[in-house]
């Protein structure tokens, strides 16, 4: 029995292992994700000042920086993110903005603002029109490859 017990544990161990190296790293890395980031808040950034009526800006002008970390589950791979943006406002002021990330396998993101520092989902534009908040949440996706 005590030989059986032995061989059996032996072998979970080794399957285990297997398991766990054919895993490999995932794809998924905080600086993919700030790498995606980047360019597509800088974008919708951009497209938002138009929309608002404000002087037009190009995206590189807003400065943007993402720092993103995973909140369960290790510090790689699908699920839960948060991700804290540093930009510059039409003003020149720098900005501080946090998102909650739902990142799938794919390496496709939903991004939606924590509290209300950039207004809620419409915006009033200075002549009384509404418009979609395009930072409140915004999708993206990168290469996994």
């Amino acid at each position: 029995m005590f030989h059986r017990t032995t061989v059996l544990r032996a072998a979970l161990v080794v399957i285990t292992t297997v398991a766990i190296g054919g895993c490999g790293q995932s794809p998924i890395t905080p600086v993919r994700l700030e790498n995606a980031i980047e360019p597509t808040f800088a974008n919708l950034v951009e497209r938002q000042i138009s929309w608002l009526g404000l002087p037009p800006m190009a995206a590189s002008d807003f400065g943007v920086t993402a720092s993103c970390r995973k909140l369960t589950g290790g510090k790689t791979g699908a699920g839960e993110w948060v991700c804290n943006v540093v930009w510059l406002g039409p003003d020149r002021q720098t900005l501080r903005d946090a998102y909650d990330l739902f990142v799938t396998t794919d390496g496709c993101y939903t991004a939606t603002v924590e509290g209300n520092n950039l207004g809620g989902p419409i915006l009033k534009t200075a002549d009384g029109r509404d418009v979609r908040n395009l930072l409140f949440t915004f999708e993206g996706c990168f290469d996994t490859t």
